[in-house]
């Protein structure tokens, strides 16, 4: 098990050994306090983009469900005519950035969450570091009235107007320490200064979001082959995402109780050995997991393993869309 993995799993636990990485914590707050106040006060430029910016983040390390989140806003806003445009770092992408996501983007080149978004959505989309960069590729092709940013809440080099940022109640705050001693980017009262949507089950706040669960898919179908999950079968969970536990409690909330698991880093390279084992059972993913296994299997066509995939979809409370009209309407966006 690799570093990363080590400390993830100590976090999720709150392993008390963590205390030993307090002072490095104290170093990483003392630079991003400093950092961001060398940009509010104006000694480092920061981009105002000529359409709003709506930034959606979160303050921790690892899945919280924002990019469902973003993908059901974005159906949203193209349901009620507004023209909106995605950027993102692009993150395990080779790039070269800026880089434009279409629908035949290679996750290798762009990340595997903006190839997703893309094929959720067809939304116009740019990747790559250099935000600024971003934005001036995506408005050189396309005449739009909101840009998305898929994270970013911690890059202070981009103006925005609005923030809503995924608390992700299932999974918690951990022990409520900033990075590495916790799993924490920013400190809890950052929430007091943005829209939070809380990701809960049973949530405390009438601004909410849950996964719902759809209809698990082969990613490899064969001929006359009964496209149905066997919830009895014995199956691997492989997944390379920030938090695996979510996955494995969606699978047992469909009824799927027999799996192995097993875990890669967050935005992980697949290679087919990776998807080897001594027997034939199947594998069952994530849809994002899934955007980087399709072209390799594309290169190994004589792989015949089953990979069923389980799509999930943001399903938000109702007060959420009249707070969003509200906010886009104070910035001159009408939604029809």
């Amino acid at each position: 098990m690799s570093l990363a993995q080590n400390i993830q799993n100590a976090w999720n636990k709150q392993a008390k050994w963590l205390v030993v990485l307090r002072p490095l914590s104290w170093i990483y707050q003392a630079g991003f306090q400093f950092n961001k106040k060398m940009f509010d006060a104006g000694l480092k430029t920061r981009y105002t983009a000529p359409v709003p910016v709506l930034i959606i983040g979160n303050i921790t390390v690892g899945g919280s469900g924002k990019t469902p989140l973003l993908i059901h806003l974005v159906k949203y806003l193209q349901r009620k005519n507004v023209r909106v445009g995605v950027i993102s770092r692009g993150y395990g992408g080779q790039g070269p950035f800026p880089a434009a996501v279409t629908l035949d983007a290679l996750p290798e080149i762009v990340g595997d969450e903006p190839c997703l978004i893309v094929q959720s959505t067809e939304v116009p989309m740019v990747v790559g570091s250099n935000r600024q960069a971003s934005i001036e590729l995506l408005l050189k092709h396309h005449q739009l009235d909101l840009i998305i940013s898929d994270d970013g809440l911690q890059h202070w080099a981009l103006a925005r107007q609005l923030e809503w940022i995924v608390l992700d109640r299932n999974r918690g705050l951990g022990n409520q320490k900033l990075l590495p001693e916790g799993f924490l980017r920013e400190p809890v009262e950052r929430l007091a200064h943005s829209t939070v949507i809380e990701h809960a089950e049973t949530p405390q706040s009438e601004f909410n979001m849950h996964l719902q669960v759809g209809e698990p898919y082969l990613l490899n179908p064969v001929f006359d082959q009964v496209e149905m999950l066997d919830l009895n079968q014995d199956y691997y969970a492989v997944v390379g995402i920030g938090f695996p536990q979510r996955f494995y409690t969606t699978l047992e909330s469909i009824g799927l109780h027999h799996f192995q698991c097993h875990e890669f880093p967050d935005h992980h390279d697949y290679e087919i050995d990776d998807l080897q084992f001594e027997d034939s059972n199947p594998i069952i993913t994530t849809e994002k997991d899934a955007v980087k296994l399709l072209p390799l299997l594309k290169k190994h066509p004589d792989f015949n393993r089953e990979i069923w995939v389980v799509p999930v979809e943001a399903v938000l409370s109702d007060a959420c869309y009249p707070l969003l009209d509200q906010q886009l309407s104070e910035l001159g966006i009408q939604l029809s």
